[in-house]
């Protein structure tokens, strides 16, 4: 059993994704148009590859498209998995990165005890999918990541930095909920998860749509401690 340490488990939390993927199987190939540029996030993946040996295993937790960071790790040589809620974004990364694997899977699947074990990883990549979670879920989602990485394996995060939880906002004409801290608050819930904070940057970002406001992306580059 997984547990945050506020008394939380992933047996008494109840997963409510209420029309989150619905969301993104209707926004599909628009997610890129809206978010053209994604320096950070290519940044992250480069000190993930700098950092693991060839043939290294990774996991793309909430994938999205596959674009960049699948593609960007399958194009290093890494074996790379991705696991999306999205059904429509699952089927849009198995085309745009065929070097990888896929699975239409929710972070809960992979917890220990979960529906799904896809083994352990060398590395993992969240990429703005675990802002998608309400904040009591997060804690047991970093949890969940520890648990998918080998011994010393490394993690790299990152969150739209906003003091918020389970919050409505408008996104690329559809309705999606999200979560943030504020980042001397995330770099907490995420060392109280067994991870050193190696590396973090941030990077303002506009998004290319008129519905989706600027933001401040926080990039935290992680070694799971052992």
């Amino acid at each position: 059993m997984i547990n945050s340490g506020n008394g939380t488990d992933c047996e008494s939390l109840r997963f409510d994704r209420g029309g989150q993927a619905e969301a993104f199987d209707a926004i599909g190939d628009r997610y890129d148009e809206a978010f053209p540029h994604k320096e950070g996030q290519v940044s992250a993946g480069e000190w993930l590859i700098g950092s693991l040996p060839p043939g290294s295993r990774v996991l793309d937790l909430g994938c999205g498209t596959g674009m960049p960071t699948a593609r960007q790790m399958t194009d290093a040589g890494f074996d790379v998995v991705g696991v999306d809620l999205s059904a429509g974004m699952v089927e849009l990364a198995r085309g745009y990165v065929p070097g990888a694997t896929f699975h239409q899977l929710d972070v809960a699947d992979l917890r220990p005890g979960g529906s799904r074990d896809l083994g352990r990883f060398d590395a993992v990549a969240a990429f703005f999918s675990l802002l998608m979670l309400p904040r009591p879920e997060i804690p047991l989602a970093l949890l969940t990541v520890r648990h998918l990485l080998v011994p010393g394996g490394l993690f790299a995060l990152a969150m739209v930095e906003a003091d918020v939880d389970d919050f409505s906002i408008p996104f690329v004409g559809h309705t999606i909920r999200v979560s943030g801290y504020l980042r001397e608050d995330l770099h907490e819930v995420v060392e109280t998860a067994g991870f050193e904070i190696v590396k973090d940057f941030s990077h303002t970002y506009a998004p290319a749509v008129a519905d989706v406001p600027p933001e401040e992306q926080v990039f935290l580059c992680c070694r799971r401690r052992d």
